[in-house]
């Protein structure tokens, strides 16, 4: 444990969630702008569409280890005091949301949100992950799997963290936020949705 640092925590947790890794991926890779590409968004969803499955796939590793860090640096530097892990967790997910390198416009914050629960709940990400997959595979909505696993998150979490005991007030008040988050950064996707122009994901074969 770094003697007070805890006041670090929001500061570094912030600037953690907000590498852009999904554009600095695709710009090493020569290609254009994911910006100005499918849906525009940093996330690991639009990289896949744009610059193929393995760029997609190191956006989510990256975006969901960044979340982790942010959350382990937390519990290292407070001792494993949950609250300042929580708000590493926060900040770490409005960081990707909301990242000042990019003039505040980001991604939508699921593959970062999940990582940030690893050090906190890792059986509510694991339940998150099953649903999203689930998902997926019976509608092929990217969208509405990442809306399903958001909604479902706070539960898993209110579930698994203690079984048989209530999680810490501030482990469910973050959790909620993060979610809310989550679920207002997908407002087009939830529109398309409505409306039936939402994107499918194919599956070969």
């Amino acid at each position: 444990m770094i003697a007070n640092a805890n006041w670090l925590v929001p500061l570094v947790a912030y600037l953690l969630g907000s590498i852009p890794f999904g554009l600095l991926i695709v710009k090493a890779m020569g290609r254009p702008d994911i910006r100005s590409t499918g849906s525009g968004n940093i996330g690991a969803a639009n990289v896949t569409r744009s610059a193929g499955f393995l760029p997609g796939v190191l956006t989510l590793l990256l975006d969901a280890a960044k979340g982790y860090a942010a959350v382990w640096l937390a519990s290292r530097w407070s001792g494993g005091n949950i609250r300042w892990m929580m708000v590493a967790a926060i900040l770490a997910v409005i960081g990707h949301m909301f990242p000042i390198w990019l003039g505040f416009r980001g991604g939508k914050g699921v593959a970062t949100g999940l990582g940030v629960f690893l050090p906190i709940c890792p059986e509510a990400v694991a339940a998150a992950v099953v649903l999203w997959i689930a998902v997926v595979i019976f509608w092929r909505y990217s969208s509405l799997g990442s809306l399903a696993a958001a909604v479902a998150l706070p539960v898993f979490v209110y579930i698994l963290y203690a079984p048989r005991h209530a999680p810490p007030e501030f482990v469910t008040l973050g959790t909620v936020l993060i979610s809310v988050l989550v679920l207002l950064k997908h407002r087009p996707n939830i529109a398309r949705l409505v409306a039936g122009t939402e994107s499918r994901i194919k599956f070969p074969g």
